[in-house]
């Protein structure tokens, strides 16, 4: 890889994917997209991982997409480039993602940082979506899942005049799960993706794909595809081993099966 570092065992059963274009503020480039994408199918069929951490650096967590490689281009050399296909496989990725923000997370940083599932970030970070700066909008979620965190009238306004919000804002409007000092966002970001891999991975994922759903579709369709996920969950032998061990006071050790 030559814009990203992974390392599938940052933790037992944690994967980190870091960004790696220091001097660009890990600026969104094609290659870049394309090995973050590459990495999560990877690790999304790797039976030793449970979750998967994104991040960047204290500096910036993405300042953006790479605009000289955009800013010479038209309506269908765009269209070819087909450059959302990063953020369709994480849709796609079963296992849960963690964002770890420090810095500038901005336009398309912000858009990866809201794709993944949970966010933790440091004292530093700031969100934004400038693209109207540079004469275009968001086209990687961030009118639609800006919007579904912050409502109307303050992604309106967000999304209109480019502006930034801090990490505490970003936390009172539940865009994060916590803030925390610069010098603590990764470890606590590890600490999250820790506990949930204590878990039955077969349960978080299916848990994970009801959470999303509902974001889909009206509440009772919702439902169903809540119940019919935890009526499949009686046949996993996670499920036997988790009411077992509460039964007989133990610690469960769940295999994923």
């Amino acid at each position: 890889m030559e814009f990203i570092k992974v390392e599938k065992a940052y933790a037992k059963h944690v994967a980190l994917i870091q960004l790696n274009r220091p001097k660009e503020l890990n600026a969104l480039n094609l290659k870049l997209m394309g090995e973050i994408r590459d990495s999560l199918k990877e690790l999304d069929q790797d039976d030793e991982v449970r979750t998967i951490i994104i991040t960047g650096n204290e500096r910036a967590f993405a300042a953006g997409a790479d605009i000289k490689q955009m800013a010479g281009k038209g309506t269908i050399d765009m269209w070819k480039v087909d450059q959302f296909s990063t953020w369709d496989q994480i849709n796609k990725t079963r296992k849960p993602i963690i964002a770890a923000v420090s810095g500038f997370a901005l336009g398309g940083g912000c858009e990866l940082a809201m794709t993944c599932d949970m966010m933790i970030a440091s004292e530093t970070a700031q969100f934004g979506q400038p693209e109207i700066k540079i004469g275009v909008m968001p086209g990687a979620g961030g009118t639609q899942r800006l919007t579904k965190a912050l409502g109307k009238a303050k992604a309106m306004e967000l999304v209109l005049t480019g502006k930034f919000i801090s990490a505490e804002e970003a936390f009172g409007y539940g865009l994060v799960n916590r803030v925390v000092p610069v010098e603590l966002y990764l470890e606590e970001a590890v600490k999250l993706a820790k506990e949930i891999a204590t878990m039955s991975p077969i349960a978080v994922q299916m848990a994970k794909e009801s959470v999303k759903r509902s974001f889909e579709v009206h509440l009772e369709e919702g439902l169903h595809f809540e119940r019919k996920n935890f009526y499949m969950l009686f046949s996993a032998n996670d499920q036997k081993e988790g009411m077992n061990a509460f039964v007989e006071k133990r610690k469960p050790d769940f295999k994923g099966n």
